[in-house]
């Protein structure tokens, strides 16, 4: 077979097997909202004690039984800096197996229509800005967070080899800094927004009078907050097929100064706000160019501050789940 030239998105079969691969996490929960909310009526999710994606076994046994017509691939090892430059091979092995035994299973079961979900970290470190689509493989990777990467830029190809062998109208999806309900508040493992958002609330608990975070400031970053994306996702599914990955995000960004001045803002901080040069910084910017994503006919809704003012209610009223 070849690549689906005859294929026309259309709205999805609201009462189809659905199936949310990563349903707990921060992009995978806001998905499953997003599909209950437009009346899908048959989703499935299991989680990792439930199914474990890497045990290539019991994938093919899943999808044998269910056999989704669609499938929202979400599910995924992630982290911060901290963690991504700590457990390289643990981001490349965990990725790529969960990667390749979900994607072979849906193949072999013929799902339909399969959305893979990705990073903008699969672009190159200093990429023109705002990053189109065709940046992909055109320079050196960020080195704090390569190996992750390097397993999402796998699935990307794997979307493709799929479409070109086998004619299934699968796409990818890669979006920006996400944020919201059930993101990673660790404070190991967490990304640059949740983890200011827990260190400005700890600190106004406790009264301190300042709060140090890591790197300079001055790099530049665009958060999404994750109901947009999900929103992103099934207007994707139902309106874009092609072999490039969309990028997804809101087209602005922000310093980091700035998010964490928002993010006091927020949280109620009065105190100072200090910077640790010694700490890396990451990439400079990274902004997506969303001009397919807006040619497919969606943009973001939610603004930054009330997205963080949002998020910042559900950590404190979910403080038991997200401290431990």
């Amino acid at each position: 077979m070849s690549e689906p030239l005859g294929y026309k998105p259309s709205p999805l079969d609201r009462e189809a097997v659905f199936y949310v691969a990563g349903h707990r996490g921060l992009v995978g929960s806001a998905i499953w909202r997003k599909l209950e909310s437009e009346g899908f009526g048959r989703l499935i999710g299991r989680t990792s004690s439930e199914l474990d994606l890497t045990d290539r076994d019991a994938v093919f046994t899943f999808f044998e039984q269910n056999k989704p017509r669609y499938v929202a691939l979400a599910a995924a090892k992630v982290g911060g800096i901290l963690a991504n430059s700590t457990f390289p091979v643990d981001f490349l092995s965990d990725n790529l197996r969960i990667q390749v035994n979900v994607l072979d299973a849906a193949r072999e079961y013929e799902t339909e229509r399969l959305l893979f979900l990705g990073s903008s970290c699969i672009y190159p470190k200093f990429a023109e800005q705002p990053i189109k689509e065709d940046s992909l493989l055109t320079g050196h990777l960020e080195p704090t967070n390569d190996a992750y990467a390097v397993a999402k830029i796998a699935g990307i190809m794997h979307i493709q080899a799929v479409r070109r062998q086998y004619g299934l109208p699968w796409i990818s999806a890669m979006p920006t800094n996400l944020y919201g309900p059930a993101d990673n508040f660790s404070p190991s493992g967490s990304h640059v927004l949740p983890a200011l958002i827990r260190r400005f609330d700890e600190a106004l608990t406790s009264g301190a009078s300042s709060v140090t975070n890591w790197g300079s400031g001055s790099p530049r970053r665009e958060f999404l907050h994750v109901d947009d994306m999900a929103s992103a996702c099934l207007h994707l599914m139902e309106n874009y097929d092609g072999p490039e990955q969309v990028n997804v995000g809101t087209g602005a960004d922000v310093t980091i100064k700035e998010l964490a001045e928002i993010v006091a803002d927020a949280v109620g901080y009065v105190g100072s706000i200090e910077w640790d040069a010694s700490k890396p910084d990451g990439t400079p910017r990274k902004l997506l160019d969303v001009s397919r994503l807006a040619a497919a006919g969606w943009k973001a809704s939610i603004g930054l501050e009330e997205g963080i003012r949002e998020t910042v209610a559900w950590f404190r009223s979910n403080s038991a789940q997200v401290r431990n």
